[in-house]
């Protein structure tokens, strides 16, 4: 007999690329304004001040595919392309050296954003939640074992909005590097096995409306598309 009230949600996990096993994701994590252009288009300095770090629910994961429900309550939802990491691996205070060796492997995911409602919260210096967290924010496209495609330091970074660029990067303009986002991020946290890392997004970013349709792509990495529904 179940010790549990009503039954638990549905663990969620993203997919394995080429595979048809799932990986199972615990926590997700968001690394803020890790490229310069980016954190110029929003009003900060680029230099390199210690990473700073959000959150985002598992169960607001979007496979690759799915329309992405235009949210309420706002009416400026902006896209942020990232690279994702995914680890399969843990541990508290790993040394820069020993990070890469927690990696599972990578994936292309959107922060999406209600910008309307973050300026708001930071002009009250409130929390991101409402503008960050909310149902479905955080689309993430098949993982790409590390095994088969290494770890990936440079390649372009890029986003199209039916059909048009919107946003360029690449994985060498990152100000903090992957394995020194694992090694920060596990002194303020015990990391483990399914944990997420969106890594930060290039300039460019911008709103998205109903019927849009969105096209990310990380070279060596992946793919990711959706519609605005």
């Amino acid at each position: 007999m179940s010790a549990f009230v009503f039954p638990p949600a549905p663990q969620p996990a993203v997919a394995v690329r080429g595979t048809s096993e799932l990986f199972p994701a615990r926590r997700v994590y968001c690394v803020g304004r890790n490229y310069a252009a980016h954190a110029v288009e929003m009003g900060h300095d680029p230099d390199r001040e210690p990473p700073f770090f959000f959150m985002k629910t598992p169960d607001a994961l979007l496979p690759d595919g799915a329309d992405f429900p235009y949210p309420p309550a706002t009416a400026d939802v902006h896209h942020e392309i990232e690279m994702v990491v995914a680890l399969g691996g843990g541990g508290r205070d790993v040394a820069e050296a020993d990070a890469l060796g927690l990696v599972f492997g990578y994936a292309v995911g959107i922060d999406f954003t209600r910008r309307d409602l973050q300026a708001e919260a930071k002009r009250l210096a409130r929390p991101w939640e409402v503008g960050k967290a909310f149902d479905h924010a955080a689309p993430c496209g098949a993982i790409a074992r590390a095994s088969e495609i290494g770890h990936p330091a440079k390649g372009a970074v890029t986003l199209d909005v039916n059909g048009e660029r919107r946003q360029t990067g690449d994985l060498d303009q990152l100000i903090w590097t992957v394995p020194e986002m694992i090694a920060y991020l596990s002194r303020l946290f015990e990391l483990r096995p399914g944990d997420l890392i969106f890594s930060g997004t290039p300039s460019g970013v911008g709103p998205v409306v109903r019927g849009d349709r969105l096209e990310g792509r990380v070279e060596g990495v992946g793919t990711l598309t959706l519609r605005v529904a």
